[in-house]
């Protein structure tokens, strides 16, 4: 029994230990997350009673987050000897993020992982989501939708013609439109998706929801 002990203890120890958090800086592209505000509301942020879904705002895709990515996987939570941003920093985001809660969390999980400084963080994710262009079509949804989600990204490519097809995925949960992603380069170029962040949704009823 003693030796089997033993020879269980050496196995242990034999294995790697994982660090708290990955390094900083250390990624090779961005995914930027676009959600469908109304999606969000319906699935999460009416529980809350988030301002965000307060009727009249006329949010359509917002700012989900700016992702460092692995070519498989990704980091989060990584350490970093930046310093938190501060109330007004995140408060700045809101208008492109609906609130200033979400950027606070997408700097802690995600931000601290590009290497760059709290406010270098969300200049490069304004940065991103402006490069984009919104497709006009989605502020004029009055009346909840169902169409096939390939419609969405259809609607992407056309409004971004640098954009192509294995460098925008959109997703569902619920059955609702919730995202769409789309993959960019340390320089904010469009790029190639890693397989698996491409998860195009395939339902060819998905339930858009009416901006509030």
């Amino acid at each position: 029994m003693l030796r089997l002990v033993l020879v269980l203890l050496l196995s242990l120890t034999a294995l790697p230990l994982r660090a708290e958090g990955e390094r900083a800086g250390d990624f090779d592209y961005y995914v930027m997350s676009l959600s469908w505000s109304s999606a969000w509301c319906a699935l999460e942020g009416d529980a809350r009673d988030d301002p965000q879904c307060d009727r009249g705002r006329g949010l359509t895709f917002v700012l989900h987050g700016l992702w460092p990515q692995y070519e498989t996987g990704w980091p989060d939570y990584c350490r970093t000897v930046e310093r938190d941003p501060t109330r007004a920093e995140t408060a700045a985001m809101a208008d492109i993020m609906g609130g200033a809660g979400l950027a606070f969390y997408q700097w802690k999980k995600h931000g601290r992982c590009s290497g760059l400084s709290a406010p270098d963080y969300y200049a490069t994710a304004r940065a991103a989501f402006d490069s984009i262009r919104i497709p006009p079509v989605f502020a004029k949804m009055s009346k909840t939708l169902k169409v096939p989600a390939e419609v969405i990204e259809g609607a992407f490519l056309e409004s971004n013609p640098g954009l192509k097809r294995d460098q925008i995925t959109v997703t569902c949960k619920g059955g609702l439109i919730q995202e769409v992603r789309i993959c960019l380069t340390k320089d904010l170029d469009p790029r190639k998706c890693g397989a698996d962040t491409i998860r195009d949704c395939r339902l060819s009823d998905a339930v858009l929801e009416a901006v509030r």
